[in-house]
């Protein structure tokens, strides 16, 4: 996990904000992706890169932040 430790948070906060949140009109892709998922109309392969392409900054910064946590306490 030290690869979590190299990445500066602020990288992942912006990576969150941009690719994470694109395209930010008529709404953020990774919210139609896990609405698609909920949904249970996740199915082409090609939704499921995009979701996982669009989740990965979140994804990164929760564990980030999760292992900082950890460390502290």
């Amino acid at each position: 996990m030290s690869f979590l430790d190299q990445i500066p948070l602020n990288i992942l906060i912006i990576a969150c904000l941009t690719l994470g949140l694109a395209p930010f009109v008529p709404e953020p892709h990774v919210l139609e992706k896990l609405k698609m998922l909920m949904a249970g109309t996740l199915i082409k392969p090609v939704d499921i890169a995009d979701l996982v392409m669009h989740a990965a900054p979140f994804v990164l910064l929760a564990a980030k932040l999760a292992r900082a946590g950890l460390r502290a306490g």
